[in-house]
């Protein structure tokens, strides 16, 4: 049980003490200094401590944003400082220190409590404070100024604050004007009746692959319920995040479930389009499988620049200063949010064309949408990419060497090729990464099945991926290595799958594109995480994106037509139990020994 510690004189009438119990606080009374450090150094190291000041007025949100939430090691509002057990000892220090000298870091401040934050301040502990907005939370100095900070308290709606920060600050037209209004009141009912984001999150599963079986039946009927359901998820989604806001609830186990089945519920989403058309006598497994690559490859676009311009310095763009001003008209906000096609719209549109139209139809549209968004979005960064002045860090590089998912064969090429990498000039790594994939991909298209070309540009694609990432992803576009890299992945498999010719050989090739692609999504939330990247064995195991393409194209010069399809099967499901088993030991790994918990907002809902 977290323990607060409540100094000074205990003011009468005062409902400081019951509000702490109510957050699941274990109180204690200190009169002074010396027996708050004395309180401080019994309570057990792995136990949240908070030290408030007994005259504190303010709203209860307000003690429950500053002392409660799990993201932060040491955070505080005005008169209330708390640290989790990994900041514990940096707690005990500013609270010796200011014992020691009768408060002399800060000497002009009456509260213990805000004088122990100073300290902490002037040590860069990195103490941090929630916006509490109308919210108050205040140390009246005189009965006055407390008359006054009760009024205020009483004038403004907690709850009310509440479930307004439940929702993003910013997010998708749908689900500003469709879904929010309504879905933070389900949030609030599951928080009173004691409901986990997470439970949450796995109901929004369930419902998503109930919708996924009633597409599947390939009947008008079957589409229409599909197309509620796939909203009623969605809802459900909106909900685990609100919900993990409203009660803070946050967790890297939470983070990782919710993001991770957001692709799961899609992606199995046109799995089931696909097997309700093929009831219907139309084959739209490639349709079905481009969606699922281009959605990935969007991404990781994403992601990569993301991590590229994560902590640059002098981060300066003529591109992004437009952008910033279009952001303060009101249309073009909700505009270029909305042709970016993000979770909310996309769904939305799924759920409508499912129900209405086929899902021949559907897929049209999804991959037109997509299409127009990832280029929409892809050259805006590369505008900004070309025209800021910013120098990269090894994090960032680091970042893109792990999303960059290259195997044994593209890291022993890579330590032979670094002295040639050097005398490259800044576009070139991109450009080689670029040149390598479109080989592999544009002879999986143009060749016939079962010939020798695609083998031999995957032996090509294996070098340009050593020389690619031969030398520090520090370039101005050296982010697009991870994206060239997956569109050649996955595109090679779509095509080889389609130029064999055989039932079942598609679907085979999406579910290894699926394993895939799980693999890359854990990459990216691992590192969100601050976690680091997956173990180098698991990389090994699984190929690295070259070793794939290579063994691909291998076993469909080697193998008929039948066969690859088996020999894809066989893939996929070796891939997935591998990424699937580690990935889950991680994770709930992380999740016992108390990693430290986040909630990363992701895609615009």
């Amino acid at each position: 049980m977290p323990t607060a510690i409540l100094t000074g004189q205990p003011v009468p009438g005062s409902s400081i003490e019951s509000e702490l119990r109510s957050l699941g606080f274990d109180v204690h009374l200190a009169a002074g200094a010396a027996e708050t450090e004395t309180l401080l150094a019994r309570v057990p190291g792995e136990e949240r401590v908070a030290v408030v000041d007994a005259r504190l007025v303010g709203h209860p949100h307000a003690l429950r944003l500053g002392l409660t939430d799990p993201r932060f090691p040491l955070a505080a509002i005005p008169g209330a400082v708390t640290a989790q057990p990994a900041a514990r000892q940096t707690l005990t220090r500013a609270m010796a220190r200011e014992n020691s000298t009768g408060g002399g870091t800060a000497v002009d401040v009456d509260s213990l409590a805000d004088r122990i934050t100073a300290a902490l301040d002037a040590d860069g502990a990195g103490v941090h404070r929630p916006e509490l907005g109308s919210l108050v939370a205040a140390v009246p100095a005189d009965p006055q100024a407390r008359n006054e900070a009760r009024q205020a308290v009483a004038a403004v709606d907690d709850e009310a604050v509440r479930l307004k920060s439940a929702v993003k600050a910013r997010d998708g037209f749908v689900t500003t004007h469709f879904i929010s209004p309504y879905s933070r009141y389900i949030a609030r009912w599951c928080a009173r009746r004691g409901l986990t984001p997470n439970q949450v999150t796995t109901a929004s599963l369930i419902t998503a692959l109930i919708a996924a079986g009633c597409a599947a039946t390939g009947t008008r009927g079957g589409f229409v319920a599909a197309g509620v359901l796939l909203i009623a998820s969605f809802v459900l989604d909106c909900t685990d995040g609100q919900l993990a806001r409203y009660s803070l609830q946050y967790s890297t186990l939470g983070a990782w479930l919710d993001a991770t089945f957001d692709r799961a519920k899609e992606y199995a989403y046109y799995a089931g389009l696909a097997l309700g058309a093929a009831r219907g006598g139309d084959d739209v497994w490639a349709l079905a499988l481009g969606a699922m690559v281009l959605q990935t490859c969007r991404h990781v676009v994403d992601f990569s620049f993301n991590e590229a311009n994560h902590d640059a310095s002098a981060n300066t763009s003529p591109t992004a200063a437009l952008s910033d001003k279009l952001d303060s008209v009101g249309w073009t906000v909700w505009l270029r949010r909305m042709i970016v096609l993000p979770i909310g719209e996309r769904w939305a549109m799924i759920a409508v064309l499912t129900a209405l139209t086929t899902p021949r139809i559907t897929f049209y549209a999804l991959l037109i949408g997509c299409a127009f968004a990832a280029t929409y979005t892809t050259a805006g960064r590369v505008l900004r990419s070309l025209t800021r002045k910013a120098t990269r860090t090894d994090r960032a590089a680091k970042a893109l060497a792990d999303l960059a998912d290259s195997g044994p064969l593209a890291e022993a090429g890579a330590k032979g090729l670094r002295t040639a990498a050097r005398r490259l000039p800044g576009f070139a790594t991109p450009a080689v990464a670029l040149l390598g994939g479109a080989a592999v991909v544009a002879t999986a298209a143009l060749t016939d099945f079962g010939g020798p070309w695609p083998l031999v540009a995957a032996l090509g694609y294996v070098l340009t991926s050593a020389l690619a990432v031969a030398r520090p992803l520090k370039g101005a576009l050296d982010w697009l290595v991870p994206p060239f890299f997956r569109a050649a992945e996955y595109l090679t498999v779509l095509f080889l799958a389609a130029k064999a010719d055989v039932n079942g050989a598609l679907p085979a090739a999406f579910g290894l594109a699926a394993a895939v692609a799980y693999h890359h999504y854990d990459t990216v939330y691992r590192i969100r995480g601050d976690a680091g990247a997956p173990p180098q064995w698991l990389v090994r195991t699984v190929g690295g994106h070259e070793g794939r393409t290579l063994v691909i194209t291998l076993l469909a010069v080697l193998l008929t037509a039948a066969q690859f399809k088996v020999a894809l099967t066989v893939l996929a499901v070796v891939v997935a139990l591998v990424v699937l088993v580690e990935s889950i030991r991680f994770w709930v790994a992380a999740h016992q020994v108390g990693a430290p918990a986040v909630h990363d907002e992701g895609e615009p809902a």
